[in-house]
């Protein structure tokens, strides 16, 4: 007979979310001892990202157990869940009990906008993080920020640090250092442009470009949020 898990984590997908957001973080915790990951999602049909991946929910929200980590990513479908009644209130739920409430790139927008940030410095993908802080959250520049029981990464590739990060406090530093070299996670970046600060203006204009449409859909809702939330 096997064991029950002993930490539940569950990483909530949905149409056009960016895959490394899940799928880096995802690596980390299926490698934690006594631990499920939930793929969480309204049905177990497949969701594609915006990459064109397809992947297999686990569990539905109805279906999901208290969760010991809530963790939400993001990517350009983002701004419907921002809106969305039904996650929201999933994430207000879980939220009540879960020992972590962290995030990925911009679902900390989707956290932010289900009223779970406020009063807790958090990270954005760093195009966003404007937006995220018009939802009344102090917004912070490091790759992950932890602020008390919130963890929340930055850009899309800090899913892998963030669960590093996560896995220290849940099962100590040793296992996630273990971890960390059983995925022989040792970044070395060809090119020192992995960040606003460093890349320049005309690279950071450039790509602020390539976003402009998501961009400025993301800010409307922004501000709807913002005005439902009363900050």
């Amino acid at each position: 007979m096997t064991n029950p898990a002993k930490y539940h984590i569950g990483l909530v997908i949905f149409p056009d979310m960016t895959q490394l957001d899940v799928t880096g973080p995802h690596q980390v915790f299926a490698l934690m001892p006594e631990t499920h990951v939930h793929l969480l999602w309204k049905t177990l049909q497949p969701v594609i990202s915006t990459e064109g991946m397809t992947i297999l929910p686990t569990t539905t929200f109805d279906n999901c157990p208290s969760l010991d980590v809530l963790c939400v990513p993001g990517g350009a479908g983002q701004v419907d869940m921002m809106v969305d009644t039904e996650v929201l209130e999933f994430l207000k739920l879980q939220g009540k009990t879960a020992k972590y409430v962290t995030s990925v790139c911009t679902g900390s927008l989707i956290l932010a906008a289900a009223g779970l940030l406020q009063g807790y410095r958090a990270a954005c993908h760093w195009a966003f993080r404007d937006q995220l802080a018009m939802l009344g959250v102090e917004v912070g520049t490091e790759r992950v920020v932890i602020d008390r029981d919130r963890i929340t990464g930055g850009g899309v590739t800090a899913g892998i640090d963030f669960g590093l990060i996560v896995a220290a406090h849940l099962c100590g530093e040793e296992t996630a250092k273990l971890i960390q070299l059983l995925l022989e996670y040792n970044p070395a970046p060809p090119f020192n442009v992995g960040s606003p600060e460093n890349a320049g203006k005309v690279l950071v204009e450039q790509v602020k470009k390539l976003g402009e449409q998501l961009i400025k859909a993301s800010l409307i809702q922004t501000k709807q949020s913002a005005k439902l939330l009363g900050v």
